[in-house]
């Protein structure tokens, strides 16, 4: 047998995330697209593991993808013949053998997202699909203050979509805000944690960006990792990205 390790990224726009049930919609999402040109060209059943499981939208500069199949491949041609047969906006950008007991999800030590936002008060129609549109610009130094109160380890089933009564404490290493050292206008919001439950980077990033607007307070984080008051809203998809997947 081989283990298969894959590094990929894909624009998520017409995708409902990397993984969903089949009832709702599994057929319309990465993880299936890639596993169906996977059994199409190795002839097995193939189960896919990946660092991370991006929500409805979000893109993957960087998503990391392990496999095994029942015999040796030749590494290079699978890479084309992953590249010849699925869609455009999924590319493949490595692939190798790993260690047997490799698994792209149990293995990542954190996952890091980026949030970019356009701030000019005409929207830049030629990002438009990939970065979320605010005017004026968030205030960053408050969103600093507030996601003081994210980092470390904390209960953050208030942060997520899930109905989940355990493994919902994730640690938080690091939030930074920043401005393109490219682009004036593009504020870029990074999160890296060791793990994230569902939804979880779409409303932290969102509950920031209300923080920032003046339209709840920098305290008000407190509130909801202790359960009291609901997170703001989620962040626009298109604007979120997997960054990359830490090993």
């Amino acid at each position: 047998m081989a283990n298969i390790k894959l590094t990929m990224q894909y624009v998520g726009t017409r995708y409902l995330g990397w993984q969903r049930p089949e009832k709702d919609g599994g057929n319309k999402t990465v993880s299936y697209k890639l596993m169906s040109v996977l059994e199409k060209l190795t002839g097995e059943s193939v189960t896919i593991y990946a660092g991370a499981k991006t929500e409805a939208g979000v893109h993957a500069m960087e998503q990391t993808v392990s496999f095994t199949i029942g015999s040796a491949a030749d590494i290079e041609l699978l890479q084309q013949d992953l590249d010849r047969y699925l869609p455009m906006d999924i590319r493949i950008l490595s692939c190798e053998t790993a260690p047997e007991r490799f698994r792209a999800d149990l293995n990542a030590r954190s996952r890091t997202y980026e949030y970019r936002i356009c701030t000019r008060h005409v929207y830049d129609i030629f990002s438009s699909a990939y970065t979320a549109h605010i005017f004026p610009a968030p205030d960053i130094p408050v969103m600093e203050a507030a996601a003081l109160h994210l980092k470390g380890r904390h209960d953050f089933r208030s942060f997520s979509g899930a109905r989940k009564e355990k493994g919902t404490i994730k640690e938080v290493t690091d939030i930074s805000f920043r401005k393109s050292d490219t682009e004036e206008d593009l504020l870029i919001i990074s999160i890296t944690a060791d793990d994230f439950l569902y939804r979880m980077p779409s409303l932290i990033i969102g509950t920031l960006l209300e923080t920032g607007q003046g339209r709840r307070s920098q305290e008000s984080i407190l509130s909801i990792l202790k359960g009291t008051e609901k997170a703001g809203a989620p962040c626009d998809a298109k604007g979120l990205l997997l960054k990359s997947v830490q090993y």
